[in-house]
């Protein structure tokens, strides 16, 4: 495993994390608490990850908790990355709510310090590595009181740096872009981004080279939902509770055909791995988070880090592809958030 340093920090991170995402919510197949501790220790004690990503909402708190439970008197050896901004604590909101629908957002000064306090007290720690504030909309882009907040806390010690993440769709294109522009000493971004879906990411990346010159990017969704994985077909079907079971068929016949344009990727890796080197490529990447659901996913994603970097040609190659949508004809993607300037 190598490892990346966030930029003005002494904070050092694997390059490939693990998102708890998939052993806390059940939204990729139920995992037991014994169950995603053990792969959490095997992901550390066996192949060196140390960046660990979570939220709040993950399971209520689940996430946390069983990071907690992983590295009890190991903490000077992981990285904690949270999220705060969904209010996990209104009854009536809980109850009411379905599937992956969106609880309600708060970001006033109170209730993130309260819920900064919970995540303190579920992930047993005197303080959050990195926090991010989640899934935010353009309204609180332009809040400076939300990020003034982040400065206060860091300067106290509860956190060590702070960012954002954008979701939980792809897009959010100018949120990102005013947010490098707005508040300039951002340290990072978590957004979706891998070889099939460059765009608005690589625009994202942009503007932070432009204006946030500490802003370094964890990237979620590294293999398109699993389709740079390789190993769907056109007979692929999902379980029942699997989201992309609901995605038209289009999704997945046209995605297995862009992938079958990749093959020069796999002749040292798998095209999992590939795709991991491919973010890897960009040095504002600081780790990337595939979802790892099982320990043979674990080990195949792992062992990326240590493969050899892609070659300038295949690089440029992919370039090439994505100006043609990897030959494959098909409606525009549809994206959420702000994808054109809007000034106020």
């Amino acid at each position: 495993m190598r490892y990346r340093i966030f930029p003005g920090t002494d904070t050092t991170v694997s390059e490939v994390g693990f998102g708890t995402w998939t052993l806390s919510t059940g939204w990729w197949g139920e995992k037991t608490d014994d169950e995603a501790v053990e792969m959490l220790r095997i992901a550390h004690d066996n192949y060196g990850i140390n960046f660990f990503d979570t939220a709040d909402t993950y399971g209520n708190g689940r996430g946390e908790r069983q990071l907690a439970q992983a590295f009890r008197g190991k903490r000077d050896e992981v990285v904690y990355s949270t999220k705060i901004g969904y209010d996990i604590y209104d009854p009536a909101a809980q109850s009411t709510r379905r599937g992956q629908n969106e609880l309600p957002q708060k970001f006033d000064r109170d209730y993130m310090r309260f819920a900064v306090d919970k995540c303190l007290e579920r992930l047993e720690t005197d303080h959050i590595d990195i926090l991010q504030i989640h899934n935010i909309k353009m309204e609180h882009v332009r809040d400076a009181e939300i990020w003034q907040e982040l400065r206060e806390m860091q300067e106290e010690g509860l956190i060590r740096a702070w960012g954002a993440a954008f979701g939980p769709a792809i897009g959010w294109l100018y949120e990102a872009v005013e947010l490098c522009e707005r508040e300039s000493d951002i340290g990072t971004i978590q957004m979706i981004w891998n070889v099939l879906e460059q765009h608005p990411g690589t625009a994202m990346i942009d503007a932070a080279r432009e204006h946030a010159p500490d802003c370094c990017f964890n990237i979620r969704v590294t293999h398109a939902s699993g389709m740079l994985e390789g190993k769907y077909t056109e007979d692929t079907v999902f379980p029942a509770n699997d989201h992309r079971r609901h995605r038209p068929r289009s999704w997945l016949t046209n995605g297995v055909k862009k992938v079958r344009t990749l093959d020069f990727l796999t002749t040292e890796m798998t095209l999992g791995q590939a795709a991991l080197k491919w973010l890897l490529a960009e040095p504002r990447v600081v780790t990337t988070l595939p979802n790892i659901y099982d320990v043979e996913q674990l080990r195949e994603f792992s062992e990326a880090s240590d493969k050899p970097e892609l070659s300038p040609a295949q690089m440029e190659r992919v370039a090439e592809l994505a100006t043609r949508n990897f030959g494959v004809d098909e409606e525009p993607m549809s994206y959420k958030g702000t994808m054109d300037r809007v000034t106020t």
